[in-house]
């Protein structure tokens, strides 16, 4: 793209001649593509020469839209879409952001995930207005995971569908995305300057006790062998880079209620029942709450076991899984805690009706600022059941990077 293309697509949108022609058709042109580019991308915003650059990633998780759309009649990603780019019905502000990252679990049935459910989710998908769904990056949770004897996670490939092989269904499309990808829809990277996000999707599928059952979350995380050594080989092949690893679940003893056991409530007889995550004993409940089974060993702890041998490796390890308000410390962690001189962030959930008893739906900011080694949290309240709709302040934290962000 040269720089003609983006002071044309720049005054385009200014004069307001984008609301006289149809949207899709205008960004699927060359011009329509600068535009979005011009107006997005903070290497072309134009803003005030004396202040730094900022890049903005929204992180999420945890929308269970089946769930949401059939017990409470609620569009819980389309609405979180909505607040981000127009505000909230109670009061929240519209916000900026750059990328967003789904973390996981689009869906929210104890069974497969059907067609109709994939259907609902491209549909909210679509409620964004001023971004583009290849703004999107996704991973899978548990319970986005196929049954046994069905294709490996069928339903996440066809409907959610990261790499664009199935634009047909999903509407994605690669050649879209500002910050393309390298890889595929279980473990990928991308980058933004020098920051590097390594995408690595939970492995919840083919029977238990590693992948879910015919009917059940089973909520114990997974990943294989050949993510393992993605990430680590990503990890020490780019020592000059701010790394942000992202999994649907969350370490071991990292965040709040990720401990041993730490998803369900114990009675007096010494049994659980469900509290955060259902109890499922064939579905490694000890590990419900973490990233449980590595090459389908559980409890392996390999990512808890490198990390504590190379400290500060990575910089930020976003993920959701377990639900809860902004101010949970059970485990006496909270939502944001630092180990291993990384950053851990538990950034669930949007649904309000899956696992009731603790869901809560919100979502967090990151802001980078060139030239910075600092980043901005910030938590965004998308109901007002907890505090007031919008910003959180209580929760805001500012973390430290290992190095300065670049754009370049």
């Amino acid at each position: 793209m040269d720089y003609s293309e983006i002071q044309i697509a720049t005054f385009v949108q200014a004069q307001g001649w984008l609301t006289k022609m149809d949207r899709r058709q205008f960004l699927g042109s060359s011009v329509g593509g600068a535009a979005a580019a011009a107006t997005l991308s903070p290497s072309l915003k134009a803003d005030d020469e004396n202040r730094p650059r900022v890049f903005h990633v929204w992180a999420m998780g945890c929308s269970h839209v089946g769930t949401d759309k059939r017990v409470g009649k609620r569009e819980s990603l389309a609405e979180a879409i909505r607040h981000s780019e127009s505000g909230g019905n109670q009061d929240g502000p519209p916000f900026d952001w750059d990328i967003a990252v789904h973390l996981g679990d689009l869906s929210g049935t104890q069974t497969t995930p059907d067609d109709e459910e994939g259907r609902e989710v491209v549909r909210q998908f679509a409620a964004a207005k001023k971004h583009r769904r290849e703004d999107f990056y996704n991973i899978a949770g548990n319970h986005d995971a196929s049954g046994p004897d069905e294709l490996s996670m069928g339903w996440f490939q066809k409907w959610v569908d990261p790499d664009g092989k199935h634009p047909e269904f999903s509407g994605v499309d690669p050649k879209r995305r500002r910050f393309p990808i390298d890889g595929t829809w279980e473990r990928y990277s991308f980058r933004v300057g020098n920051l590097l996000f390594l995408m690595m999707s939970d492995r919840n599928d083919g029977g238990p006790p590693v992948g879910r059952g015919k009917r059940g979350g089973y909520p114990a995380g997974a990943v294989t062998g050949d993510t393992f050594d993605w990430w680590k080989q990503n990890v020490e092949s780019n020592p000059d880079s701010i790394i942000v690893s992202a999994h649907h679940h969350m370490l071991k003893e990292t965040t709040f209620a990720s401990g041993e056991f730490e998803g369900f409530k114990k009675l007096a007889n010494g049994k659980f029942r469900s509290y955060y995550h259902g109890y499922f004993p064939q579905g490694g409940p000890k590990g419900a709450s973490y990233l449980y089974f590595v090459k389908r060993k559980p409890d392996a702890q390999a990512f808890e076991h490198y990390l504590t041998a190379h400290e500060n490796a990575i910089d930020l390890w976003l993920g959701g899984h377990t639900h809860s308000h902004p101010d949970d410390d059970k485990g006496g962690r909270t939502h944001i805690e630092r180990k291993w001189g990384i950053n851990f962030v538990n950034c669930a959930a949007l649904a309000k009706h899956h696992a009731r008893l603790t869901t809560l739906p919100m979502s967090r900011l990151f802001t980078f600022t060139e030239g910075s080694s600092k980043v901005r949290v910030q938590c965004y309240l998308h109901t007002s059941d907890h505090a007031p709709q919008g910003w959180y302040a209580k929760a805001e934290r500012t973390l430290k990077l290992g190095k300065k962000f670049q754009l370049g």
